[in-house]
């Protein structure tokens, strides 16, 4: 049986799912910081016309203050769930379009950098609570590591990908058939290295995104600093080369990466714009405290979503646990 590809981000969305940060033994002093910005996420793409948000809060001492913060909020709906922290993008499963159901991988950690109890069980917990039937593939996956078109384009790094602490002995030929077989993939564009200390391996979703047929957004380093000035460009030039599964040119928009931002120790930590997230009728976009970088970086993708709102909210703290709102997030296609 040939799957349907999996729909674009900027397809129509009957749920979205959050994660809620939940661990104050992971979280530390950025605990309340990082709820008061998921608090924002939430609201946001909760406004009218927009989501319906599936909010999973992770551990049972959460709960409370979660139903309190949401109380009388339309369309948000609290999920009793676990897991080990709160990137639904790379515990979730990926959601094929209606009925059709969800594909969902095993899970490792990133590699084994990060086993927490409960991860390995997002996937059967999101699919039990969805609704949808849930066919499992025995290969390691994260949503993050990919991105779609709609059309049966992929795109993916392959220091992530073929990196063998995911699945020892992948190449391009054997990582390209099991998307195919459980995505419905029909092309997969293949980029280089991630963004500096990005503990994922360099996750896709925080180097380039689909933003329409045959265009991809990319960053373009911005400041003196930036750490990633090579990488982007090594990107773009890659992405200047190829075609989709349609065989259109791939087309760039370049937007300003938000710099150089640093840990408490003063390391590069992989801040990026590209971490947006799709919703209906919106486009939410991390900020990391440069207000001339996200301010053109939104601008830029208020170009090729014009029926969107584009709405910048600050993800400095969330950004201490590795990620951003596209890395806490999985969308369910209607």
């Amino acid at each position: 049986m040939t799957l349907r590809p999996i729909p674009a981000e900027w397809s129509p969305h009957r749920a979205m799912w959050v994660g809620w940060p939940s661990h104050g033994e992971l979280w530390e002093d950025n605990l309340e910081p990082a709820q008061a910005e998921v608090e924002a996420l939430v609201r946001a793409l909760a406004g009218p016309g927009r989501e319906r948000v599936r909010l999973m809060v992770g551990k049972p001492e959460a709960l409370a203050d979660a139903r309190a913060r949401f109380n009388g909020v339309d369309g948000v709906e609290i999920i009793d769930g676990r897991f080990g922290d709160i990137w639904l993008r790379d515990t979730g499963p990926i959601f094929r379009s209606g009925s059709a159901g969800a594909a969902a991988f095993r899970f490792n950690g990133w590699g084994g950098k990060y086993e927490l109890e409960h991860d390995d069980t997002v996937s059967t917990q999101i699919g039990a609570a969805s609704g949808v039937p849930l066919d499992r593939y025995d290969f390691i996956l994260e949503g993050g590591a990919l991105d779609h078109d709609g059309s049966g384009t992929l795109l993916t790094t392959r220091q992530c990908l073929l990196n063998p602490n995911r699945n020892p002995g992948w190449t391009e030929t054997v990582a390209e058939h099991a998307l195919a077989d459980a995505l419905g993939g029909r092309k997969l564009l293949w980029l280089g290295d991630g963004l500096l200390n990005d503990h994922t391996d360099g996750h896709v979703d925080n180097l380039a995104r689909f933003v329409a047929p045959g265009v991809v957004a990319c960053p373009v380093g911005w400041g003196r600093n930036d750490p990633n000035y090579e990488v982007y460009d090594a990107v773009a030039q890659t992405l200047s080369t190829l075609t989709d599964a349609e065989e259109r040119p791939i087309r760039l928009l370049r937007l300003p990466s938000p710099g150089l931002v640093v840990d408490e120790d003063e390391r590069p930590i992989p801040a990026s714009h590209m971490n947006f997230l799709i919703a209906n009728g919106a486009v939410i976009v991390p900020t990391y405290g440069d207000e001339a970088a996200a301010r053109l970086a939104c601008e830029g993708l208020a170009t090729v979503f014009p029926g969107r709102d584009i709405i910048a909210l600050p993800s400095i703290a969330i950004l201490t646990g590795g990620g951003s709102f596209h890395c806490i997030s999985q969308q369910e296609p209607a």
